[in-house]
């Protein structure tokens, strides 16, 4: 098979499901860079995606990873949900090493919040699930310049904490972006502990406690949201 075929025919439907406008939904709201982004709705183009993978599901995982990266570099936001969503169709073959090709994808293609959480949720997400050694590594993204690694430092915790894994770690993530300027970094690790809260209701809300008067309110309402009124009362209420 030519790779270039199979990124080629994709590109094709995914033109022409775009004709039709009932296929095409406004993401500007992923973007907010105030310019208009339109695309195929997500789940037409996992539909396709799940159609396409059939014709390379046979191939080892570094050609796969290959077709990804060439689909990444097309810039199109549908192939980009085929690559991510590829990639973690292959998750029972990840290794420890696989972290440096998620964490390329971060600095060089992910450049919004969807496509973040997207591959953070998913394959990334379900990498770190396996290998808690990378830990050390993500905790680092919590310093990073580029503000989507820093997102990408709380929600690739999401998929773990969901499923009762590193709960330990919750907290040191969240101390460390606690006063970041950036709004969508503060709603990410305030999700983080929203999750974690269904699990460990109490700490987080002694962490919401200790913190709420240096958490901006947007990570500290994300935080509780899931809580009972009386504890999002207390978290609230200025001192």
């Amino acid at each position: 098979m030519n790779t270039m075929n199979i990124i080629s025919e994709i590109r094709k439907e995914l033109n022409q499901l775009s004709q039709n406008p009932s296929n095409v939904k406004d993401f500007s709201r992923f973007h907010k860079d105030g310019k208009k982004h339109i695309g195929l709705v997500t789940k037409i183009v996992r539909n396709l995606s799940a159609e396409k993978y059939k014709q390379v599901r046979h191939l080892e995982k570094k050609k796969i990873y290959f077709i990804c990266e060439e689909l990444l570099e097309t810039g199109n936001h549908g192939c980009q949900i085929v690559a991510f969503d590829w990639s973690y169709r292959i998750r029972t073959h990840y290794r420890k090493e696989d972290l440096t090709v998620f964490e390329k994808w971060i600095d060089t293609y992910v450049d919004n919040w969807g496509s973040c959480d997207d591959v953070c949720t998913h394959a990334l997400g379900y990498h770190l699930y396996l290998f808690r050694e990378d830990i050390p590594k993500i905790r680092r993204w919590t310093i990073s310049k580029n503000k989507w690694k820093r997102r990408a430092s709380a929600v690739v915790f999401i998929y773990p904490v969901k499923k009762k894994k590193y709960l330990d770690e919750v907290f040191g993530i969240a101390e460390s972006l606690l006063t970041d300027e950036e709004d969508l970094v503060q709603k990410a690790y305030g999700w983080l502990l929203k999750v974690a809260s269904a699990v460990e209701r109490q700490k987080v809300f002694d962490f919401v406690i200790q913190h709420k008067n240096t958490m901006p309110r947007t990570a500290l309402r994300y935080a509780i949201e899931k809580m009972p009124d009386f504890s999002r009362n207390q978290a609230l209420a200025k001192d």
